[in-house]
Parts: C-alpha cells; sequence; structure tokens
C-alpha cells in the first residue's frame, strides 16, 4: 500500500529547515519520508537516530534512522501516526520542510561480524532492524530476520529484508506469512538452529517476551528501547531506563542495551506517563512550520 504525497502549497516557510523530499504511506498509519540531511547522512551508523522538531514550539520527536544516502544528503525515517506530533510529521508533502534535525545521536549497534544473528522486528520496530540486519550481512555475519505484524498490511521491509537475508514473517490473524507472533517463531528457530545473537526492536511487551525466551538458553540479546526522550543529550533524564538495577539514560548510554537486564515493566509504565496529554493534543493536528 503507497500513496506518494503531492507538493503541498500551504506550507508556511520554505526557506529554512530540512527539506522532505517525499513522502509514502507504507500503511494506513505509517510513512517513509525521505529528508534532506546532508551531515547526518555522512556519518550515521546502525543503531543511530535523529530527534526533529517540525516548527517552533513543536514537540521534539525521537526517530531511528531507517536508511540514508551520503552522496543525495538524504536520509530516510519510518514515522508512524500515533498522536499530534507524528501526525503533523506525516502530513508533510514533497517541498515542505522540517525546521530541526538533531543527530546522529545514540551510540551505533554493537554488531557481530560471525555467526548466526537473529533479527526481530515487530511493527515499525522494522525500522529499527533493518539498518543493523543489513550491515550485519555485510560484516560477515548470517542473519535471519523475524518481522511480525497484527495483519499482512502492517508487515514493514519485508522486501527489503528478503533480499539479503533469510525471512520469517508473522501475523497475529495468519494473514501473511505464519500465524501468531514473533517470539513464537523466534522459539522455533532458538530450538532447531544454532543463534548467537539477538537484536530486537518494537513493542516494548515483545522486547520483554523476547528477552524471556532467550534468557532461559542464555542466548545473547540486545534490544533498542523507545522511552519518552526530550534533549537527547543526558540532560533532562525523560529518557531513563533501569538496567541491570542501575539507572541509563537511552538518548546517550542507549538506545541499545542487554536485554537481560532491562526492567520492561518500569519502561511500559513510564510510557503512559503521558497518555492524557497526547490523547488532548491529538485533537489539534496540524502542519507545516509555524
Amino acid at each position: 500500500m503507497t500513496d506518494e504525497r503531492t507538493p503541498s502549497t500551504t506550507s508556511a516557510t520554505r526557506a529554512k529547515g530540512h527539506e522532505v523530499v517525499s513522502n509514502t504511506k507504507l500503511t494506513a498509519d505509517v510513512h517513509r519520508l525521505v529528508v534532506v540531511a546532508p551531515l547526518v547522512a555522512a556519518v550515521r551508523q546502525p543503531g543511530q537516530f535523529v530527534i526533529v522538531r517540525l516548527g517552533p514550539g513543536a514537540e521534539r520527536i525521537p526517530l531511528t534512522i531507517a536508511e540514508s544516502d551520503s552522496a543525495q544528503g538524504t536520509i530516510v525515517l519510518v514515522i508512524q501516526a500515533v498522536g499530534k506530533s507524528t501526525s503533523d510529521l506525516v502530513a508533510l508533502a514533497p517541498g515542505d520542510r522540517i525546521q530541526d534535525v538533531v543527530g546522529p545521536l545514540g551510540r551505533p549497534s554493537d554488531l557481530v561480524t560471525e555467526g548466526t544473528a537473529v533479527c526481530v522486528a515487530g511493527g515499525v520496530g522494522a525500522a529499527v532492524i533493518f539498518p543493523i540486519a543489513r550491515r550485519l550481512t555485510e560484516l560477515g555475519a548470517e542473519v535471519i530476520t523475524v518481522v511480525g505484524a497484527r495483519t499482512s498490511e502492517g508487515v514493514l521491509f519485508a522486501a527489503e529484508f528478503a533480499s539479503f537475508a533469510e525471512l520469517v514473517v508473522c501475523t497475529d490473524d495468519g494473514s501473511a506469512g505464519r500465524a501468531g507472533v514473533v517470539t513464537d517463531a523466534l522459539s522455533d528457530l532458538l530450538a532447531t538452529r544454532s543463534v548467537d545473537v539477538v537484536y530486537a526492536a518494537g513493542p516494548v511487551s515483545m522486547m520483554g517476551a523476547v528477552a524471556a525466551a532467550t534468557q532461559r538458553l542464555g542466548v545473547r540479546t540486545i534490544v533498542s528501547l523507545n522511552p519518552i526522550m526530550v534533549d537527547g543529550t543526558g540532560m533532562c533524564g525523560g529518557c531513563r531506563v533501569t538496567v541491570d538495577g542501575e539507572m541509563r539514560f537511552a538518548c546517550v548510554d542507549g538506545p541499545e542495551f542487554d536485554a537481560h537486564g532491562v526492567d520492561f515493566d518500569e519502561l511500559s509504565d513510564r510510557l503512559s506517563t503521558y497518555g492524557q496529554a497526547e490523547r488532548v493534543a491529538a485533537s489539534h493536528v496540524c502542519r507545516g512550520m509555524a
């Protein structure tokens, strides 16, 4: 399901900021934006992210860099519209601009160069896992990707993953691939294959289930966390998580951590902190820079 946006005539400002080159609708609420950010594109590595701000007074949103093209000076952001700020971003059309794109932030992924790596992605977590899986393949690891969604429409990057790695698709309703959740497919792989490391990104509950499945077998597991984040420098403390009983900041210490040390219950609880405020803000969706 794709839908290219047409150039906008309502964007308030075109003279500054980071231009949106294209906006492709991947699913009902997920869009792929190609954005001009040459300095980021030149140096970013798998696992890193940017923080974007649409315009003055807008919320700062952390987004994974799914792809980049250093020659063109562009990066790819995969955005799911879940609230006001993300809805504003996916409404942008080619020629519109994002005022601030700050990055690359966070520590690059700790990638293996040999052995077998299983990369598990739930929903838009596929955008996080994609650059990791591709780079693992380039470095020499054998890569198996497990991609899950509720329905076939929500499966992201399937063709891209299949172009360089073994792919297992899971959908809750069985409309694509095997019926069931990604942890079922992961458990089967762990029982039948020699797996050296697992990388996972997606909903907190999914990552917690992946961690539980691999911990029983002692398989090293790395998860990319998605806590509330504001400044991206470790100063605000909004992205704090507990790992191995110690407070860490996802923006500077992560976003990737050893899954077996993460307090997923605390992370899930903190993600619901601003639920009511987000519901109120969602009624004021706008577009373009102020």
